[in-house]
């Protein structure tokens, strides 16, 4: 019965039926429209500021480091390292996870500490490992210098300038990188085939039981769960409770196959070695060669088409040169 009604809604959405009846319950096709904050509204304006602010040096304390540092577009919205490069060349204590489709998470970061895109973006600027500012008013200090008042003051209007409305246009400018069209969306609308080692691998996934937390059309619950592996302790770094121990949120199979290295602490250097890793340790699961090769051919149609950016121009003093203390 949930299959039938499955494949009225898809009838529904205008999506053709040709697969779906192969296509394992819980799987579907990259929504179109990003949930938008009531108190955010988007606009062309503000993600254009957004976008000069997501690659922006003057919101680090050395005018090194930008969001686009860690979470660079070029590369699917990470930067491929285990652990990413802060201030004075420090390295961060998780890998950092892309920030491609993240508009649709519920959760932000491996623990789940920001429910949004705009807490999420207050957080790097000052942390000490990452880009260091002193305070929210020393990085509002230095955007001023770097020439942003006029721009803050067209999108939110006078006086604006300030670090929430820093953070707002920031996470106006991420919910449009998205990924759709993927091979696999394709698949799902009857309007493309993929391999046969593919569909073994997706069918492989329901199986062993891997969908529990990575299903639906974004392939993730968005929700917590114990994962015993590594030396971090996940959630319970933010709440200190014993039974959120190696806690962490659920990261989205979408672009799985571009984003490597793996898991918190970036160990898994390959998919292959992370599709192994993730059924022995969560699913106690011993897989073949061949089974990790079928869902490593599955996870690949798992990859979008990549969001288009044009590098912004940043806004600077005419004359004048940005000299910051570190």
């Amino acid at each position: 019965m949930k299959k039938i009604i499955g494949l009225i809604c898809l009838s529904f959405l205008g999506i053709h039926t040709t697969h779906a009846a192969n296509i394992p319950e819980g799987m579907g096709v990259l929504p179109t429209q990003v949930p938008v904050p009531a108190d955010n509204p988007m606009s062309t304006e503000k993600v254009e500021l957004g976008k000069k602010l997501y690659f922006e040096t003057a919101i680090s304390k050395s005018g090194h480091f930008s969001c686009n540092s860690c979470h660079n577009l070029a590369t699917w919205g990470v930067d491929n390292q285990p652990f990413s490069i802060g201030h004075k060349w420090q390295r961060g204590g998780r890998n950092a996870p892309t920030v491609l489709n993240s508009g649709f998470w519920s959760k932000q970061f491996w623990d789940g500490r920001a429910p949004l895109l705009e807490d999420q973006a207050k957080g790097p600027p000052l942390n000490p490992v990452e880009m260091a500012s002193d305070s929210e008013a020393a990085v509002i200090e230095r955007l001023k210098d770097a020439g942003y008042t006029p721009l803050f003051d067209k999108v939110f209007g006078p006086h604006s300038l300030n670090y929430d409305n820093m953070a707002k246009a920031i996470a106006a400018f991420e919910r449009t990188l998205n990924t759709p069209n993927a091979p696999f969306d394709k698949f799902v609308q009857g309007k493309g085939d993929i391999s046969k080692a593919a569909k073994r691998g997706m069918h492989k996934v329901a199986e062993i039981g891997c969908t529990s937390c990575h299903s639906g059309p974004l392939f993730t619950s968005n929700e917590f769960v114990n994962f015993q592996y590594g030396q971090d302790t996940g959630l319970k770094s933010v709440t200190g409770k014993d039974e959120d121990d190696h806690v962490f949120r659920v990261q989205s199979w979408r672009n799985v196959a571009m984003t490597a290295p793996y898991f918190h602490d970036g160990s898994a250097k390959t998919l292959e070695e992370a599709v192994k890793i993730m059924a022995k340790v969560q699913l106690d699961t011993e897989l073949s060669k061949q089974d990790v090769s079928d869902i490593v051919a599955f996870l690949n149609t798992l990859t979008g088409e990549a969001p288009k950016i044009t590098l912004p121009i940043l806004p600077r003093p005419t004359g004048k040169a940005l000299d910051w203390a570190e």
